[in-house]
């Protein structure tokens, strides 16, 4: 590229950026603060780029400025590619994401800051009018890399209410519609399309975010729909929205109709070749026609969330799977768990092999995930003894999937007192202080849970919690340390009034 030709698009591409970051909407998510800075900065930005623009027409621009500016090009376009995100994507994955989401804008004002300063001012013919806009600016990315937004606590402490109790207060809710601004059925449906979009454009889950993560969202926007249509005084509205969506059969979308019979996937599971099919006895793949490896299929539980939350928001009836019989067992009034299915399980944890448990343990951890249903049974079905004899296994990945299913199992309450009648608490103490980052983390949680029954504090006191509670307070995030922290002080209260 000749290097006029170079400066011409480099000024070019910067205008360009500029200009879409200025056309971008308000921000309506719990980023508003960090996302409204950061446009604001890059618009008063604005002035050079079209100094430079026309005083090229007069005067070449120097290598060493060309440098900085073409720096500045890069990392005004990642300015621009971070605030489309957070505008376009899901509202919910940033609340639950929000110290990554701030280390991102840190990223871009350092980025922005470390190109500022590359450009010689010295060399550039403008205005001293915009020489000095553009060094006030300079400084103020300066003085904004290092320093991170204060966290917002009540909403930290409602995402963790949501998901740490069986029933939470509805008022737990209707704050969390308020905070993520989905306070209407449209905002809903535009959350669950972010959603799915996020899914498809990743092919499953996004880096680093596990099937559980996808399952608490998932729940999340479950429940903000049910607090949003109690708030809906105009319920006659609702009911004819609802009645002309069915009538418009609005277009299932390709990811979710079956490779084999074109409808709406009933039960998706995943074959050896990575694609998503039926249960139908197929030895090949219906999209690729690869000769399957094997035929164990492999349920696709983020999937069938998206369709759920699809045909919640669309007015459509949850296809029911064929043949569905469910063993519920006589005295779980109204239960709808699969008995056959966590018996299964259960021998595998008891009689299998090192990675039959490990899967095994994995399983009930995202059933004992997914509802309360599913929580008695498992603990109905003699599974807590089990896993907390997975809690010493060597491998770390069984270990953290075993403390993880305690985790969830522990939202019910009853579960509670078999977790500790089980001798669970040392065990829980010793993989808080030897497992793996996200098994110490949840063996914390484990205990946060469990401490909610006063009874339950001394003994995890007495079990030397608190000294690796304090080691894991020094590490994470934010949220993550908040909660330890209201965990240690639980203990620390305890000690003071025995």
């Amino acid at each position: 590229m000749a290097e006029n030709t170079k400066e011409e698009w480099v000024l070019s591409q910067l205008s360009e950026y500029a200009r879409a970051i200025s056309a971008l909407p308000d921000c309506r998510t719990v980023s508003k603060k960090m996302y409204c800075n950061l446009v604001r900065r890059v618009k008063l930005l604005s002035p050079l780029f079209e100094e430079l623009k026309d005083g090229r027409a007069e005067e070449e621009l120097g290598d060493d400025v060309v440098t900085g500016i073409d720096s500045l090009r890069i990392a005004v376009d990642s300015a621009l590619q971070l605030l489309k995100s957070v505008h376009e994507g899901s509202k919910i994955f940033q609340a639950l994401q929000i110290d990554k989401i701030a280390g991102k804008f840190e990223h871009v004002t350092q980025q922005i800051e470390a190109a500022l300063s590359q450009i010689p001012y010295n060399e550039l013919d403008i205005p001293e009018e915009v020489r000095e806009q553009i060094e006030l600016l300079h400084a103020q990315f300066k003085r904004a890399t290092g320093r991170m937004e204060s966290p917002d606590l009540q909403l930290a402490m409602d995402l963790a209410a949501a998901q740490m109790e069986d029933d939470p207060d509805p008022i737990i809710f209707k704050r969390l519609s308020e905070k993520l601004h989905l306070r209407t059925i449209n905002d809903i449906k535009k959350e669950s399309l972010a959603i799915h979009d996020m899914v498809i454009s990743c092919g499953g889950v996004p880096e680093g975010v596990s099937e559980e993560y996808f399952e608490t969202m998932s729940y999340l926007l479950r429940k903000l729909k049910d607090c949003v249509m109690m708030d809906n005084l105009d319920v006659d509205a609702t009911e004819v929205d609802k009645s002309s969506i069915k009538h418009r059969s609005p277009i299932i979308p390709d990811d979710f109709r079956c490779p084999i019979s074109l409808e709406l996937m009933k039960d998706p599971v995943i074959v050896s070749t990575g694609q998503k099919v039926l249960d139908a006895g197929h030895k090949t793949c219906p999209k690729t026609q690869q000769t399957l490896l094997h035929t164990a299929l492999t349920p696709n539980y983020v999937l069938k969330s998206l369709i759920a939350l699809w045909c919640e928001s669309n007015g459509v009836e949850l296809p029911k799977k064929q043949g569905n019989c469910r063993n519920k067992r006589s005295g779980i009034s109204g239960s709808d768990c699969d008995r056959a299915a966590i018996d299964a399980l259960l021998q595998k944890l008891a009689n299998g092999n090192p990675e039959q448990q490990r899967a095994a343990a994995g399983e009930l951890r995202l059933l004992a995930k997914r509802n309360a249903d599913n929580r008695v049974c498992i603990a109905e079905a003699g599974a807590i003894p089990l896993l907390v004899e997975l809690l010493s296994s060597p491998d770390l990945r069984t270990q953290e999937h075993a403390v993880t299913a305690l985790l969830n199992l522990s939202i019910n309450e009853a579960n509670k007192g078999t977790i500790v009648n089980a001798g669970a608490i040392p065990d829980i103490v010793d993989v808080l202080k030897n497992g793996s980052t996200e098994a110490r983390e949840n063996a914390a949680a484990t205990l946060f849970s469990l401490s909610v029954v006063d009874e339950n504090k001394v003994a995890i006191g007495a079990a030397g919690a608190i000294p690796p509670l304090i080691d894991l307070l020094c590490q994470g995030t934010q949220e993550e340390r908040k909660m330890r922290l209201q965990l240690y002080l639980t203990f620390q209260s305890t000690k003071e009034t025995r």
